[in-house]
Order: structure tokens, then sequence, then C-alpha cells
């Protein structure tokens, strides 16, 4: 069986989400504001790596052994196994203070989402952001699928620790809006506009 934990983890290479994934959320980071970064389900330790090359000061956690041990090979002290479940950072990283997540691609495939924001909420400090990636869906998209009849393909049932939640610029800003966040910035990523792949939303704490 396989482990849902792993993802078919096994080389250091970008997942093909970054290809387009990767230009906006390098223009809505900034060293001099984005001082201590945390890339939550970080999985292989791709972008967390390319941030550091890139002078940032970042870290990555995930719960996959492969991705960590991936993610290690280039920097060793800055990755960490994370069981969400406990509701707390792993040890390594309980000293630091976080102004700033990002996770990508990561909500969709989760049962609690809401318990994920609290989370990040938590670890963050006083005037924290979180930055989240996750497939775009609104109404033109959504309606070309049904015309199409795509839907089948698109919630990929049979895909072992595939996407649960589908996500809206609303729905995703309300659940972080319920949490005490403000949404700050929203870019659709991917295709054209209103059929985007993925959508990025910033949020402060307020």
């Amino acid at each position: 069986m396989t482990d849902y934990k792993d993802y078919g983890f096994h080389t250091d290479q970008p997942a093909h989400t970054f290809d387009y994934l990767l230009p906006p959320l390098l223009s809505v980071l900034d060293k001099n504001k984005n001082r201590c970064i945390l890339d939550l389900g970080c999985g292989n330790g791709y972008l967390a790596n390319y941030l550091i090359a890139k002078g940032f000061n970042a870290y990555g956690t995930d719960a996959s052994e492969k991705g960590i041990a991936i993610a290690r090979q280039a920097n060793p002290d800055r990755f960490f196994l994370q069981d969400l479940s406990t509701g707390k950072l792993p040890d390594g990283l309980q000293n630091l203070t976080f102004d700033t997540i990002i996770s990508t691609e990561v909500i969709e495939h989760l049962y609690d989402p809401e318990g994920f924001i609290d989370f990040c909420k938590q670890v963050l400090n006083k005037n924290g952001e979180i930055i989240i990636t996750t497939p775009y869906h609104g109404y033109l998209k959504n309606l070309a699928l049904s015309i199409f009849n795509k839907w089948d393909a698109h919630h990929g049932p049979l895909w072992h620790g595939g996407h649960i939640k589908f996500w809206s610029k609303a729905t995703l800003s309300r659940v972080l809006t319920n949490a005490g966040f403000t949404v700050t910035a929203f870019e659709g990523s991917g295709r054209i506009p209103y059929f985007w792949k993925s959508m990025i939303i910033k949020a402060n704490l307020t």
C-alpha cells in the first residue's frame, strides 16, 4: 500500500506546480520583511532550499520522512519531520519566532483546514503573515469542468492522499478571516484568468 505521507518523493527536483507558482511567490516576498520563514508542508524541500540559496532565512517541515531526508541533503539543519496532530512545532524549531508561513498546495489535502490555520496562527508572531497556494476553483472553471465532463478526472478519487477540499477565493478567504487574519493579496497562477491552475492568497494577523 502506498504511504499517504510520502507522495512519491524520490529526488530534489521541483514539483510541476512550481513552474507557475515560483515567480508569483517570489514577488510577494521581501528579505527585510520576511525574516524568518517556515515552509509548512515543504515536501522534498525544494522551495525552502531555493529561498535559502537566494538569501532568505527559511526552514521546512513535512510529514514525509523521504521528503525531509531529500531536503536535508542541501541544508541538514533546516528541515524537520512535522506531525501536525501534536499541535506543536518539532523540538528543533520551538525557540524560533516565525514572521512568515508559506504553504504550497497543502491545504487541499487536509481533513481539518481550520485546525491547520489555527496552528499557523499559534506559530506566527503577532504581526505575522501566511502565504497559501492551492488549486483554484471559481464559477467559470467549474462550469468548464462540468461542460466537458472533467469532474471525475479532476477530483481524482483513486489518488491516495489526493485532494479532498476544493477552494475558491471566497472560501479560503473566509477560513483565514474567521481565524483572525486579514487577506492582503490574491493572485491567480497558471492558465488564463479565471481558469487558473492555482491561486495565491496572502494574509496578515490582525
